[in-house]
C-alpha cells in the first residue's frame, strides 16, 4: 500500500554536488522515497537573495535536476519542480508574512550570518527566507521535513507559523516535524579541519572523471595536526566506509591501528571505489545535459502535480482569510 505521508524538501541550485553532499542529504531522500510522498523543488526563488547572474541560474537549475534524476531520483516515486512555477509558494508567503513578527525574523540566526556575509546585499528576502520556507513547506501539507541543523531553527518558524495560523484561522495544517539524521559530515581534502566545500582541489564532485579522482585523492592532507590527531585519514576512511569493500575497510582499519597502513594505498583503492560508484551517474547525467527537452517535461510534469496540491490549498487558505 503506497504511503500518504507527505515530505518536502528544497534544493538550492548553487554549484555541482560533491561527496559531502551526497553522503550527507542526496543519499537519504533517494531512500526516503519509499517511505514519504517526496515533494522535491528546485529552490529558484530562495536563490535570488543573492545576487547571481540570470544564464548562470538557469544553467545550474537545469544541472541540478540532471544531478538529482542521474542519482536516483524517480519522477513516478518523487515530485520533483521549480519553486517558481508555482506561484502558490510566494502568494502563502505573503498571508504569512503578515502573521509573522518581524522580531521572530530579525533573531533567525541564518539572518545574521547571511547579513554580515553580504552587508552591501542585505535584503528583504534575506529577512523573509524563513517565511517562504514555511510556505514551501506548509503548502503540501507536510508532515515531515529533512533537515539539517542550520535549518533546524527556520523550521520551528514553520511549526510556529502553522499553529498560529490554525489557531486564528481554523485548523488548516499540520506541524512538520523535522527529520533528522545521523548526517556524515565530510571534510575538505585540503583542510580537514573545516567541512568539504565545491571549489578547488578540496571537494570530490560527484561528476570527476576517475583520473580528477585520482589526483585529487592523491593530494589528500594525512598529517598529524597540532593535537596529534590525523582528521584527514579520518575523513578518508569515512568516505572508505562509505565506498569500500568490507574487506577493504578491515584492512585499512587494522593497518590504521597497528600502524602499519601505507595512505597511498588507501588513497588509490578509495579513488578506485568512488570511480566505480558514481561511474553510472556519470553517463547518465551526461545523458540528461545532452537532452534539455527532457529535463523540461521532467520539471513540467512535476510542476504539473504540484500546482494541483498548491492550488487545492490555497483555496482553503483564501476562504479561510477572508478572500474567496
Amino acid at each position: 500500500m503506497p504511503t500518504t505521508k507527505i515530505l518536502v524538501s528544497g534544493v538550492r541550485a548553487s554549484g555541482e554536488p560533491h561527496i559531502g553532499n551526497y553522503l550527507g542529504a542526496i543519499k537519504q531522500f533517494i531512500a526516503l522515497q519509499n517511505q514519504y510522498r517526496c515533494h522535491i523543488f528546485i529552490a529558484d526563488l530562495h536563490a535570488l537573495t543573492t545576487i547571481s547572474d540570470p544564464k548562470e541560474v538557469r544553467v545550474q537549475t537545469l544541472e541540478v535536476a540532471a544531478d538529482y534524476l542521474a542519482l536516483g531520483i524517480d519522477p513516478k516515486k518523487t515530485t520533483l519542480f521549480l519553486q517558481s512555477q508555482i506561484p502558490q509558494h510566494a502568494e502563502l508567503a505573503w498571508i504569512f508574512n503578515c502573521i509573522t513578527p518581524i522580531g521572530e525574523l530579525e533573531r533567525m540566526t541564518q539572518f545574521k550570518e547571511k547579513s554580515s556575509q553580504q552587508k552591501e546585499n542585505i535584503n528583504a528576502g534575506l529577512l523573509n527566507y524563513p517565511v517562504l520556507m514555511a510556505a514551501d513547506i506548509l503548502l503540501y501539507k507536510a508532515e515531515a521535513v529533512p533537515v539539517g541543523e542550520d535549518q533546524v531553527q527556520h523550521l520551528e518558524l514553520a511549526r510556529t507559523i502553522a499553529r498560529k495560523f490554525n489557531k486564528h484561522f481554523g485548523k488548516t495544517f499540520p506541524e512538520p516535524k523535522p527529520l533528522l539524521s545521523e548526517a556524515l559530515r565530510v571534510k575538505s581534502l585540503s583542510n580537514p579541519e573545516k567541512k568539504m566545500s565545491k571549489t578547488g582541489d578540496e571537494a570530490l564532485l560527484l561528476s570527476d572523471p576517475p583520473e580528477e579522482i585520482s589526483r585529487k585523492l592523491k593530494k589528500a592532507v594525512t598529517a598529524t595536526d597540532a593535537k596529534g590527531a590525523h582528521p584527514g585519514v579520518d575523513n578518508l576512511m569515512l568516505m572508505l566506509r562509505e565506498f569500500g569493500s568490507r574487506e577493504q575497510i578491515l584492512r585499512f582499519e587494522s593497518e590504521l591501528e597497528n600502524n602499519t597502513i601505507k595512505y597511498s594505498e588507501l588513497k588509490e583503492i578509495l579513488a578506485q571505489r568512488i570511480a566505480a560508484h558514481f561511474a553510472d551517474f556519470r553517463k547518465k547525467r551526461k545523458e540528461l545535459l545532452a537532452s534539455p527537452e527532457t529535463l523540461a517535461d521532467i520539471l513540467g510534469e512535476g510542476a504539473e502535480k504540484a500546482r494541483a496540491a498548491a492550488e487545492k490549498t490555497m483555496r482553503e487558505v483564501k476562504e479561510k482569510v477572508g478572500l474567496l
